[in-house]
C-alpha cells in the first residue's frame, strides 16, 4: 500500500459534524471566562489571602512557615495549590487553549480539520486541564498540626460565615477558576471521544454513493414496466377520436373534391364541364356560406 492510498484511507468526515460547531460555541464562551478568571489571579492577587484565611481557621498550613524556613536555612517547599506556579499554568494553558480553538475554527472553514487531527490535539490538551485540575485540588500536608489532606478549603467549604467578608469575592473567583477548568476538561473529553468515533467507524462515502447508484438503475429498469407509454389514438380511425368538423373545413372538402372531379370527368359530357367550369368560378365565400345552393351572380342577389 503507498503512501496516497494510506492517505485515501484516512477518515475525514465527522460521524456528528453540527456537534462540532455547537463544541466549537461552548468552547469559546468557557476559554473566554476562564482567561479572564486567570488572568485576574495573576500574579498573586487573593492566593496568598486565601491561604492565610485557611490557616487562621486551622483549614491548612500557615504560608509564614514559609518565611521562617527560609530563615532557618530549612529546606521546605510550597504546597502546590498555594504556589505560583498553578497560577502562571493556568494562565498559560488558557491562553494556548484559545489560540488552538482560533486554529480549530480556520481549519474546520477550510474543511482540513480531519478526525486524526482532532485527536492529538484533544490529547494533549486534556492531559494539560488534567495536571491543572490536580494542582488546584491538591492536599496541603507541609504542617503536620494543620493538614489538608484533600482540596483546599474554598473548594470544599462555602464562602459564607465563617470567612472574613472581604474575601468573598476572591472565594468565589477562586471556586469559579476550578469549576471552568472541570467544564473546559470535560469539552476536550467529548472532541477525543467524537475524534476517536469518527476514525474507528467512518462514514463510507464510496459506498452510499455506488448504493444510490444502484438504487438509480434500479429505478430506470423499473420506469418502462410502471409507466408503459400508450401511443394516442389516430385522429379519424375506427374507435379513435373523429377530427373537428367546422363550417369552414366542410367547405373547403367540398371545394377540393369538386375541382378534383372536374379533372377526371372531361369525357362524360358537356353538361358536368360547364358545371364544374361554373363552380370552378364561384367566390370562396359562396363555398364557406351558401353550401350546395347555385350562385346566380351579382344579379341574382336583386
Amino acid at each position: 500500500m503507498g503512501i496516497k492510498d494510506c492517505y485515501a484511507a484516512i477518515p475525514r468526515q465527522w460521524r456528528f459534524p453540527r456537534s462540532i460547531l455547537y463544541l466549537f460555541v461552548i468552547e469559546l464562551l468557557i476559554e473566554i471566562a476562564a482567561l479572564a478568571l486567570f488572568g485576574i489571579a495573576q500574579p498573586d492577587l487573593y492566593r496568598t489571602q486565601l491561604w492565610k484565611e485557611g490557616s487562621d481557621h486551622g483549614w491548612n498550613s500557615n504560608p509564614n512557615e514559609i518565611i521562617y524556613a527560609y530563615a532557618n536555612h530549612r529546606p521546605i517547599h510550597t504546597p502546590l495549590p498555594w504556589s505560583q506556579f498553578v497560577t502562571n499554568f493556568n494562565v498559560v494553558i488558557a491562553v494556548l487553549a484559545l489560540f488552538l480553538l482560533l486554529c480549530k475554527g480556520i481549519m474546520y472553514i477550510c474543511h482540513i480539520f480531519y478526525p486524526l487531527i482532532s485527536l492529538p490535539i484533544h490529547a494533549a490538551l486534556i492531559a494539560l486541564y488534567t495536571v491543572s485540575i490536580h494542582a488546584q485540588a491538591a492536599p496541603d500536608m507541609s504542617d503536620s498540626e494543620h493538614p489538608q489532606p484533600g482540596a483546599p478549603w474554598y473548594i470544599t467549604k462555602s464562602c459564607g460565615a465563617p470567612v472574613t467578608p472581604r474575601l468573598k469575592g476572591y472565594c468565589q473567583q477562586a471556586k469559579g477558576s476550578f469549576a471552568v477548568t472541570i467544564m473546559l476538561l470535560a469539552v476536550f473529553v467529548i472532541y477525543f471521544v467524537l475524534s476517536l468515533y469518527s476514525l474507528v467507524r467512518p462514514i463510507r462515502s464510496h459506498d452510499s454513493e455506488e448504493d444510490k447508484f444502484d438504487d438509480a438503475e434500479s429505478q430506470q429498469q423499473q420506469r418502462p414496466w410502471e409507466m408503459v407509454h400508450v401511443p394516442p389514438p389516430t385522429p379519424g380511425a375506427t374507435g379513435g377520436l373523429k377530427s373537428p368538423m367546422t363550417p369552414r373545413t366542410t367547405a373547403f372538402n367540398t371545394l377540393s373534391g369538386k375541382m378534383g372531379g372536374a379533372g377526371k370527368g372531361k369525357g362524360k359530357g358537356k353538361e358536368k364541364t360547364t358545371t364544374a367550369r361554373r363552380d370552378e368560378k364561384l367566390p370562396l365565400r359562396h363555398h364557406i356560406s351558401m353550401g350546395d345552393e347555385v350562385y346566380n351572380g351579382p344579379s341574382g342577389a336583386k
